[in-house]
């Protein structure tokens, strides 16, 4: 017991190593900050592009949804930083993680999106349409809200996902909490940083689960 509380709970090593984590945990908020606005974004975008009337652009919108939500993000952003050299195109470790969540993170929340979008009747359509909006009106300032907040548990649940996954950013040596974990764990040879980064995301993410377990459970009523 006593060399297992060593290992992976030393409170010496935990400290010597906190700097390191809290500069890992700036980075993967901002990664956080770039990657969720844009993914949300995206997403939003390959909705509606997927519920048009028009075939021209719902299908290949269809397709590339599915297509990024098949590929796995580590391999994705593999091809994206190591791939895309090959053909002459170099990235920052950052940009290169920002488009690859963009494309992965968008198929996701384009299909969130698009199933709040085919939750509102025609008779929306047709009401606020009535009274003279245009369909563009209509769109943003009736459909869409009650689209939103119809599959906002899963918008939240997505996000919760989005978080956990910028630990992938360590495969490209981005200085983001697990990387700056792992070097601390290098360097001391313990396993007690990656201990305390784990428990980083849990301070960050357990509310955030607790309050979606709350709101689901009042929405359900």
């Amino acid at each position: 017991m006593d060399q297992l509380i060593q290992q992976f709970f030393n409170i010496d090593i935990m400290v010597q190593a906190l700097p390191t984590i809290l500069r890992g945990l700036g980075m993967t908020l901002l990664i956080c900050a770039v990657v969720i606005p844009l993914g949300l974004a995206g997403g939003l975008m390959a909705a509606l592009a997927s519920t048009a009337r028009s075939r021209w652009l719902r299908w290949p919108a269809v397709a590339l949804v599915d297509l990024f939500r098949a590929i796995p993000p580590l391999v994705l952003l593999i091809f994206v930083y190591a791939g895309l050299p090959f053909a002459g195109i170099r990235l920052s470790p950052f940009v290169a993680v920002a488009i690859a969540f963009l494309l992965n993170n968008s198929s996701y929340y384009g299909e969130v999106f698009r199933a709040g979008l085919i939750s509102i009747g025609k008779g929306q359509w047709e009401a606020a349409r009535s009274t003279g909006l245009t369909q563009r009106q209509t769109l943003t300032h009736v459909i869409l809200p009650q689209a939103t907040r119809n599959v906002l548990p899963d918008l939240i649940s997505n996000t919760v996902e989005v978080v956990k996954l910028t630990s992938l950013a360590s495969v490209v040596s981005l200085g983001e909490l697990l990387h700056a974990a792992d070097l601390a764990r290098s360097v001391t040879y313990n396993a007690s940083p990656l201990t305390l980064a784990a428990g980083v995301y849990l301070v960050l993410l357990w509310p955030v689960v607790r309050l979606l377990s709350r709101y689901q459970r009042r929405i359900a009523v």
